[in-house]
């Protein structure tokens, strides 16, 4: 993630949650937060249970962001950057909040009654794990009528109008997949994928882990009892190593749509 992505990323967040954002530069902005995010990022609980016990006038805190981290700042600038413990508690309170969603094409001036096909969508990554980490995201929509399975789903709806309301004029299809069916289809097309993919990072990791269980019982081979940290450091060396893959999902969706993706 870049530097410019992680500011437009602050300035969406920001605004998508109704906070006042000033811009200043392309790397820095100033942020008036709301209630509801000062009491979820800045780690105030004494003070809002005050003022909610008091029915005191509440005073949320403004803050000023810089994600040049060559840029001259004032104490009251907080850096961000890609490793930065704020910028990752935005991350979890948007997905927190953004877990589920339902939405509806936005469709203008219809002549005639209008039909929105149902789509499952599901954001996520697919984490390949042992001495070293590799994350491989991904967006999958299904359509729940006919079963079609499209990649890249949230990028081809980027720049889509959506509404949480139906337009008028329109009707959505009911679904001949079930949205839990249809996401056990797309659950099963990953781990297709992960079996037909080559693995020779997991074969290289018990390898590695194979010569350093190796090498540490050389250490201990005239000990009859082993001691405690001959345990601790066998346990170590398999949580090291030991390759697994992990499907994380992020966030997921029904998408009423009125067109195919890939033809709009």
């Amino acid at each position: 993630m870049h530097q410019a992505d992680i500011h437009g990323f602050l300035k969406d967040f920001f605004i998508e949650y109704d906070c006042e954002v000033t811009d200043f530069s392309d790397s820095s902005l100033e942020v008036q937060l709301t209630a509801e995010i000062d009491k979820a990022i800045m780690n105030r609980p004494f003070y809002w249970h005050y003022i909610e016990k008091m029915n005191g006038l509440a005073s949320p805190m403004r803050l000023t962001f810089e994600t040049d981290s060559t840029a001259k700042k004032s104490k009251q600038t907080e850096v961000i950057h890609y490793g930065s413990p704020r910028l990752h508690q935005l991350f979890s309170f948007a997905m927190s909040k953004g877990k589920y969603g339902h939405f509806y094409e936005k469709v203008e001036h219809a002549a005639s009654a209008q039909s929105l096909k149902p789509w499952l969508a599901l954001n996520g990554k697919l984490v390949y794990q042992c001495h070293k980490k590799k994350e491989e995201f991904f967006s999958i929509g299904l359509n729940l009528i006919n079963g079609e399975m499209i990649n890249d789903f949230h990028f081809l709806l980027k720049h889509w109008e959506m509404n949480e309301t139906i337009s008028s004029l329109c009707f959505p299809l009911s679904p001949l997949i079930r949205p839990a069916s249809g996401l056990q289809r797309i659950k099963d097309q990953l781990i297709k994928k992960v079996h037909t993919e080559n693995h020779q990072w997991a074969v290289d990791a018990k390898q590695k882990m194979e010569e350093d269980l190796l090498l540490l019982e050389r250490f201990y081979e005239e000990i009859d009892e082993k001691p405690d940290c001959y345990k601790n450091e066998k346990n170590a060396i398999i949580t090291q190593y030991e390759p697994s893959i992990h499907l994380n999902i992020i966030n997921g969706g029904l998408f009423y749509l009125s067109t195919h993706p890939l033809d709009n």
